[in-house]
């Protein structure tokens, strides 16, 4: 039963946790196609479409909603500035390689969005970047399963269970997280 939701919704799956966030979603996803659940070049289109998609999609609400969105965010204040920083002093590298940035993946589209960069040159830019993630961090998935297959030879027989519990896991801290942030 598990594998058959796998195997039927696993790109969907991997798209949609990669259009909100995605490392997590991906390294499982990487990980299931080494387990053989999925392939691996679905695994990375469909988490290149989704973190494409996603960013695209908060950038244009960067340009729409520009700083009066981040005035409802203080938490964002001090993640702006890092980002504008970085923004004046690299500004295609910090296009194209802001989803390896820890904790300012979710508010940098926002703010290159507000920043007034034209929309072709994040879109061009933002392909690149979301191509090079997906494959870098798919790969960093299946080679996680070819490691744990080394170190248990019957990891096969568990890998969608320990995938699924890994997958709750970072979705209860993903809810702590929120709920934190609302408090």
């Amino acid at each position: 039963m598990l594998e058959a939701l796998v195997m039927t919704y696993g790109y969907a799956m991997i798209a949609a946790g990669t259009f909100l966030e995605g490392e997590t979603v991906l390294v499982i996803g990487g990980y299931l196609a080494h387990a053989g659940y999925l392939e691996l070049p679905w695994v990375i289109v469909s988490a290149f479409a989704g973190s494409f998609v996603g960013d695209q999609f908060y950038f244009f609400i960067g340009r729409k909603q520009g700083m009066a969105l981040l005035e409802k965010r203080p938490r964002w204040k001090a993640k702006s500035e890092r980002v504008r920083s970085l923004l004046h002093r690299r500004q295609n590298a910090l296009i194209v390689g802001f989803r390896f940035l820890y904790g300012l993946r979710t508010v940098t589209p926002f703010l290159l969005g507000a920043s007034g960069i034209a929309p072709g040159k994040f879109l061009l830019l933002n392909a690149a970047g979301a191509a090079l993630w997906a494959v870098a961090v798919a790969l960093a998935g299946y080679l996680l399963g070819h490691t744990v297959a080394l170190f248990f030879a019957e990891a096969h027989r568990y890998a969608l269970y320990g995938a699924l519990g890994v997958a709750l896991a970072a979705m209860a801290v993903w809810g702590w997280r929120i709920v934190r942030r609302q408090r």
